[in-house]
């Protein structure tokens, strides 16, 4: 697999969720007011212009621990994640500012001795985007594998990997669609047609399992794509909720025809702006190729070295 395409995808997320950070809770209103057009520094946790969140720091450690030993072991996994709630590893100041409830709650439980694959939470309410917003360096495995052609097999790693923070099946099929739509961009199909036949697949394969067919319904208005792309934006939410980002996500690929136009899009959609910004601008970063992401917000992101040469290891190491 061509290192240019993890690094689109993994500088794709990263800087739009550094776009993000400075504005994240904020309103759609307070937005439309005063846009993100730029880089900015400071705002919400006062850091400087450039610092990714969350978002990127745990994307980061799920591929470090692929590139290291180019299988997967949750345990790494969790340990690298532990290494950033309570060291601030992974971290682009060294402070970790934000962190999830629900992620919080199961690296506890991981450092207290529970099992990796039980340490996320499995109820209606587990259904932040705790584990959606970590998901992109599975799908970079998943295609060197196997290519698109993904089985329900293939899906059910993705769905553990999804478990270490989150485990109810919202949030498992949220992964589940993301990954489905990302092999179809790294494959080199343009966005409609990624969404398009990712997202049917999705439908196919779950609607073939009980116990996700059950939540079907959850994801109703992604089945109709075509009618999907074409709702306003004022039906579309932006929320820490993983159905609301999902969808946000999806509806900012398919409205805009370049990076900067998605994640700026995504963006200004306000409330949990980095998260949002961040899996759009991955996504983004893919079918519009690193070299469509502006060169002063390359150059603005903080640790950028850090995350190149990650990126190079899980070339060399996963292919």
């Amino acid at each position: 697999m061509d290192n240019d395409l993890t690094e689109s995808l993994i500088f794709g997320h990263a800087i739009a969720d550094a776009l993000g950070v400075p504005v994240e809770f904020q309103t759609r209103g307070q937005l439309e007011a005063d846009p993100v057009v730029d880089m900015r520094g400071h705002g919400t946790y006062d850091v400087p212009a450039g610092s990714w969140s969350d978002d990127t720091s745990m994307t980061l450690c799920l591929l470090e621990s692929l590139a290291r030993l180019g299988r997967i072991d949750y345990a790494d996994i969790m340990s690298n994640l532990v290494g950033w709630m309570n060291e601030a590893k992974f971290t682009p100041t060294g402070v970790m500012f934000d962190i999830g409830r629900g992620t919080m709650q199961a690296l506890t439980k991981f450092t207290h001795g529970t099992e990796p694959l039980l340490c996320g939470g499995g109820s209606p309410y587990d259904n932040g985007n705790g584990s959606l917003m970590r998901i992109a360096p599975m799908a970079l495995y998943l295609y060197k594998q196997k290519g698109t052609n993904l089985s329900w097999e293939d899906l059910s790693v993705v769905h553990d990997i999804s478990k270490l923070t989150h485990a109810h099946v919202r949030s498992l099929m949220a992964c589940g669609i993301y990954v489905l739509v990302a092999v179809q961009l790294l494959d080199g199909s343009n966005v409609p047609d990624a969404i398009k036949t990712g997202v049917s697949m999705a439908h196919r394969l779950y609607g073939q399992h009980d116990e996700f067919a059950e939540e079907m319904g959850v994801y109703e208005r992604l089945w109709d794509m075509q009618a999907f792309g074409q709702l306003p934006k004022d039906t579309i939410q932006s929320s820490g909720y993983v159905v609301d980002t999902l969808e946000a996500v999806l509806w900012c690929l398919l409205n805009t025809q370049d990076y900067k136009s998605c994640v700026l899009t995504a963006v200004n959609l306000g409330e949990d702006t980095d998260t949002v910004g961040a899996i759009a601008g991955g996504l983004a970063g893919l079918a519009y190729g690193l070299d469509s992401i502006p060169a002063e917000w390359q150059s603005t992101l903080l640790r950028r070295d850090f995350i190149e040469n990650l990126c190079n290891e899980f070339g060399k190491k996963v292919g």
